[in-house]
């Protein structure tokens, strides 16, 4: 046991040699000639909107406000399309109740009235037209018909 874990502090204690197995690269060397080259930049860290997102998390962090919280007035506008989907649906459903099947077939009839009426009308139309009127689609439909049933 002693000696196994002797072994292994003695590996803890030698620092890896970790430049053996990477290569190096060739600006390193110190050759004025070559161009360094510079670290890109994150597009989206550089970016105002983001660094300035950053910043009020960093804040509402410091000051412990919940990440999860919404900001006030669209918390407010939901409340309010809740309220709204609410209310519509409880109308829906008084309306509903309201009719009874009484009132429903009260419904159907004053509808069937109405289309009789709508029916009639034209057939009053043609009452009322002057007698010139009806002597003339008379003669119409008596010449329409075949010469064969005006004898019979």
């Amino acid at each position: 046991m002693n000696g196994s874990a002797s072994m292994y502090s003695e590996l803890q204690r030698e620092p890896p040699d970790i430049g053996s197995l990477l290569t190096h690269p060739d600006y390193l060397d110190g050759n004025p000639e070559l161009i360094k080259p510079k670290k890109l930049q994150n597009p989206v860290k550089a970016s105002r909107s983001h660094q300035e997102l950053h910043r009020e998390l960093l804040m509402n962090h410091k000051r412990g406000v919940g990440i999860d919280k919404k900001p006030e007035l669209q918390r407010v506008l939901e409340h309010r399309r809740r309220d709204k989907i609410i209310q519509q649906k409880k109308e829906e459903e008084a309306i509903k109740k309201l009719q009874s099947p009484f009132e429903q077939e009260l419904l159907k009839r004053q509808q069937r009235l109405e289309q009789l009426e709508k029916d009639q009308e034209p057939a009053k139309d043609e009452e009322r037209a002057p007698e010139f009127v009806k002597v003339k689609e008379k003669l119409r439909r008596t010449a329409m018909l075949p010469s064969e049933e005006r004898v019979a």
